[in-house]
């Protein structure tokens, strides 16, 4: 069976589809060539990267990439996992279906942490939301195209 390719994208590139592309990467690389852009780049946001190494994954080689660099790459799938990418998500050549499933985003809920492990706190928490959706696919994306 060929693995399905599927881009994680998000506004800036920096947090939530890093940890998505990272997790898919670490639990579903017999099924899934996962990828992760967005629709600008943000950099690779360095609390990210700390709350993946503690789960176990590192993601510290990623980069943040911008949508424009897999324009001629076919997508199965491309999962907007924020709002703003959803409702400005660029138009993919081919057959890609579109859905979304936004989750929180964590440099914004941690700016008025009172501390850094409050901070982390939020970061921690949609890490694993984001693993427990990995772990949910292939088999969940035709759910999900159907309520997209």
């Amino acid at each position: 069976m060929d693995k399905l390719k599927i881009l994680f994208l998000c506004t800036g590139n920096s947090c939530r589809s890093q940890m998505a592309e990272g997790w898919a990467r670490h639990l579903k690389s017999d099924s899934i060539e996962p990828y992760s852009a967005g629709i600008e780049t943000h950099g690779l946001n360095q609390n990210a990267v700390r709350v993946m190494a503690e789960a176990g994954v590192d993601i510290s080689a990623q980069r943040s990439k911008h949508v424009d660099e897999f324009r001629d790459l076919r997508f199965d799938y491309v999962i907007t996992v924020c709002d703003h990418a959803s409702k400005h998500c660029p138009l993919f050549p081919g057959e890609s279906t579109v859905v979304h499933r936004g989750f929180d985003d964590p440099p914004l809920l941690a700016k008025d942490a009172p501390n850094e492990n409050a901070a982390l706190n939020h970061y921690r928490r949609v890490r694993d939301e984001i693993r427990d959706f990995v772990q949910t696919l292939p088999e969940s994306l035709k759910k999900m195209e159907k309520t997209t």
